[in-house]
């Protein structure tokens, strides 16, 4: 899905070169999942299963409510 690539690759983009090894194992699951589920997440019509919210996870919600209030 395109906009679950512009999501994580918009992150990846900035972020990727900061992330731990262990921060890249959660970025990494997060590639994996569904992208249906990762657009309920991100958009808050379900919550994020324990296992995916990470600091990761955050991070990405974060990084684009940021970027979304910079264009406001």
């Amino acid at each position: 899905m395109r906009e679950m690539d512009l999501l994580l690759g918009g992150f990846a983009d900035d972020r990727i070169a900061d992330l731990t090894d262990a921060e890249l194992d959660d970025f990494e699951a997060l590639m994996e999942a569904p992208d249906g589920d990762l657009l309920d997440w991100f958009t808050g019509k379900v919550d994020v299963p324990e296992t995916y919210d990470t600091q990761v996870y955050r991070d990405i919600f974060a990084f684009h409510a940021r970027k979304a209030d910079q264009t406001h």
